[in-house]
């Protein structure tokens, strides 16, 4: 009898752990949501209400013709974006799972950007999956590359800039949408590794173009990013993003 009860906890013990293992792979994504609803037989008794996300982003929040700048819309959409500390902890590039190919092709997310920014039709390898030549000029520098090799693609926003302002909220869906976001020129963009790797995680507040007409470019972009994206900006970037675009606004109009 005693051998009995002990064998009876044993697999209550067993059981519960079993439950909490498939709790906690529901948590951090591993399996799908309900799975322990259904597994308990719970799903059709209850609704659970949607997983609650920040929101898919819109279509992109300007049509931006060429190098032109909309800085009544830049300004506009840099009125929506909050003011607020960042957090700086916790970022981990492992969870923004960039360079996928999200539509099941060959081609991933940077290969994509490669043949989209090349100056003339790239070449690409046997496969058609990877990309061996093209014409591409840094933006950043205005240096021009043929070899994809020296290239990188860069997050217009950083993963880790994009984390600490309000991405630590997301799923890692969500995540990885933003790492690999095609539906919006302006999110990524081909430069030299050595102007990507110089700016790093920086924001405007911290790093800007070496060449000096890419600075307001690149500064009306960055806000449209983050608009878009629902991110936040700090004091500091806050107050430096707004005197650069009024120095670039009054050069525009003094130009005219």
């Amino acid at each position: 009898m005693a051998r009995r009860r002990s064998l009876t906890l044993r697999g209550l013990f067993i059981v519960l752990a079993a439950l909490a293992v498939i709790a906690l792979a529901e948590r951090v994504h591993l399996l799908p949501p309900g799975t322990l609803d259904r597994l308990l037989g719970q799903d059709s008794h209850r609704q659970r209400p949607p997983r609650k996300e920040p929101g898919e982003p819109p279509p992109p929040v300007v049509a931006r013709p060429g190098d032109r700048i909309d800085y009544a819309e830049v300004t506009r959409q840099l009125d929506t974006v909050t003011v607020e500390p960042e957090r700086r902890t916790g970022y981990d590039r492992d969870e923004w799972p960039h360079w996928l190919a999200l539509d099941g092709g060959c081609l991933n997310a940077r290969e994509k950007v490669l043949i989209r920014d090349s100056r003339r039709p790239a070449t690409l390898d046997a496969k058609g999956c990877g990309v061996k030549s093209g014409d591409w000029v840094d933006p950043y520098t205005g240096e021009r590359y043929t070899d994809p090799g020296q290239l990188d693609i860069d997050h217009r926003v950083p993963l880790e800039e994009a984390y600490a302002s309000g991405g630590y909220d997301w799923s890692r869906e969500r995540r990885a949408a933003y790492a690999n976001d095609l539906s919006d020129p302006l999110t990524l963009l081909v430069s030299s590794r050595e102007a990507n790797r110089a700016k790093g995680s920086k924001g405007p507040e911290e790093w800007l173009p070496p060449k000096r007409d890419a600075i307001c470019l690149y500064v009306a972009d960055w806000v449209l990013v983050k608009a878009r994206w629902r991110l936040s900006m700090d004091e500091r970037e806050r107050v430096t993003i707004g005197n650069i675009l009024d120095d670039c606004r009054t050069s525009a109009a003094s130009q005219h």
